[in-house]
Order: C-alpha cells, then sequence, then structure tokens
C-alpha cells in the first residue's frame, strides 16, 4: 500500500509543480495527467516509475504506432512524460531518465487552414445580416461581431479572449491585455472595426464591469459557448472549410505575412515563446503565392 501511495505521490507532486512553479492551465494539467495515466495502465506490471527503463517506453511507443493515434498525438504523450521523469531526475532522487533513449517519430508536417480575406469578411458580416432567434438577448448579434471581429483583428486564443475582463479593453489606445500560456501577459492592439463593434457592443448589452463578454444570462461566456457561435454562422455561410477561433488565429497570422509583417512581430502578436512555432505561417503564404504564381505566370 505504501508503495502505492509513493506512486501517486510522485505525479500528485508532479502536477503540482506544473500548477503553483510553472502556472500551467488546467487543461494542460488535464492532458499531462491523462498522458501519465495511460502509460501507466498500459504497463503489464507496474511496481514503480525508477524501475521502468526505455525498453518500457519503447514497448508502450510500438503500442502508440500500432493504435493509429497521431504522430502528434504520440509526441504530445510522450513530451508529457519526458517532463514528468525531467521532474523525477531533478526533484525526486531518480538517477537515470530513461527517455532520453527514445527516439519518437517525427512530426507530421501540416500547414494550417486557412480563410481567405473573402471568406473573412462573409463572416464578419454574417451575425448582423441574418435574422437571431426569438430568443436571443436583442444584443446578441452585436456581441457575435464583437467576438469575430476581435479574434480576426488580436489573433488571441480561444481561452485568451474569455478570459477578459472590461478593464483589459483599452478602447482609447485600441488594444486589449491578454494573459496567454504560464498567465504571460501582453498586450494586443486591436484593429479599429474590432474596437468600434466592441464599443458598440458593450453600449448596446450594457457591459460595464466583470466579464466582456457575456451570455443572454449575464454570465461569462465559456469556450464550448463561442465554439457553438462559429458552428451557428458556418452552417449559415457558404465557407467550404470548418471555422474555428484557431483558425481565425492562423488567418490572423498569414494575412499579416501576406502583407508583409516581419516574423518577429507577429510571434510577438501570437504570443509564441519560440520563433520556430510561428515559422509554420510562412510556409502558409509562400504556399499561398505559389498558387496565384501557378495561376497567373505565363510559364509556370
Amino acid at each position: 500500500m505504501a508503495q502505492t501511495d509513493q506512486k501517486n505521490a510522485d505525479v500528485e507532486a508532479f502536477l503540482e509543480y506544473l500548477s503553483v512553479e510553472k502556472n500551467c492551465s488546467h487543461r494542460t494539467l488535464s492532458n499531462y495527467e491523462h498522458a501519465i495515466n495511460a502509460f501507466r495502465i498500459s504497463v503489464p506490471i507496474f511496481s514503480g516509475w525508477h524501475k521502468l527503463d526505455a525498453d518500457d517506453f519503447r514497448d508502450y511507443l510500438y503500442v502508440c504506432m500500432k493504435s493509429g493515434r497521431s504522430r502528434s498525438t504520440i509526441r504530445l504523450h510522450f513530451s508529457a512524460l519526458r517532463s514528468f521523469y525531467k521532474f523525477l531526475t531533478r526533484r525526486q532522487g531518480l538517477s537515470m531518465n530513461p527517455l532520453l533513449d527514445v527516439e519518437l517519430p517525427k512530426a507530421e508536417k501540416k500547414l494550417p487552414i486557412v480563410l481567405n480575406q473573402v471568406q473573412v469578411n462573409e463572416l464578419l458580416e454574417m451575425p448582423l445580416k441574418i435574422e437571431q432567434p426569438k430568443q436571443a438577448a436583442p444584443w446578441t448579434a452585436h456581441r457575435d461581431v464583437a467576438i469575430l471581429e476581435l479574434f480576426y483583428s488580436s489573433g488571441i486564443r480561444l481561452a485568451e479572449l474569455t478570459g477578459l475582463n472590461v478593464e483589459d479593453f483599452d478602447l482609447h489606445n485600441e488594444c486589449v491585455r491578454v494573459f496567454g500560456k504560464g498567465n504571460k501577459e501582453r498586450v494586443c492592439p486591436v484593429g479599429t472595426p474590432a474596437a468600434e463593434a466592441l464599443h458598440t457592443y458593450r453600449n448596446e448589452a450594457r457591459v460595464m464591469n466583470g466579464a466582456l463578454f457575456i451570455s443572454k444570462l449575464r454570465k461569462r461566456m465559456t469556450s464550448r459557448a463561442i465554439s457553438d457561435i462559429f458552428k451557428k454562422y458556418h452552417a449559415l455561410s457558404n465557407i467550404p472549410v470548418s471555422i474555428s477561433p484557431h483558425k481565425l488565429r492562423h488567418s490572423f497570422a498569414t494575412h499579416l505575412l501576406d502583407h508583409g509583417a516581419d516574423l518577429r512581430s507577429v510571434q510577438t502578436l501570437l504570443g509564441h515563446a519560440s520563433l520556430s512555432t510561428t515559422q509554420i505561417y510562412t510556409h502558409v503564404s509562400i504556399e499561398r503565392m505559389k498558387q496565384v504564381y501557378n495561376k497567373a505566370h505565363p510559364r509556370a
């Protein structure tokens, strides 16, 4: 029983470290805990983290590959396990990290799907063009316009938008303060159309303090409620690809680069810790340029 308690204590200590010292989100904690537990369940006879070797993890990798999981999912699982073992070696006295000798499959190179500017404009105009449900609040359309405009204008993440309060939006300077991954604060500029949409929504809905985006019950909107807004307008649109807050974020970054923004600036606006994360959008822009070239150049 004591040994079982120690196994659980190691995981609990790691999750507490992520929460308190690394300031990770609840979603990250849940994902890491799920990855660790999934591996632990896969081991036929689990006698402790310190007794596992590289072959145990290679066996697990083989099982994951055979299960049909995507390479990105597998890499995320093993990233969680590597972080856990790094913690065990640095904080819990484990002598060796067996995962250092496990080679993972290379990541799939998938370019993000982005909306073109015509599609973005269609989406942004839709809330005020369609008839809203009778049970909806009278200011629903203005709120939805403000949400869509803010996503595309600032490139913020879904969790960042749901966490916004009224005081985070500076109408005079047309910017919004957000708290990103690791609770890192950054200030994002907001275009005039988005700023005007936010101002109109706040006046119509009489949102003067607290959560910036609210439901008809005047509660802070959840991530699910905002995702449902995207599904509603996609169903009513002529846009052939699915739309989501993250696709607007992708579109924001790609359109900036298309129009001459430098990569470092886009990195800062997106809140990326690493420039390599932002570089994927350069590939998207290059692909778009190739399409234009192939259509227009007589010798393409």
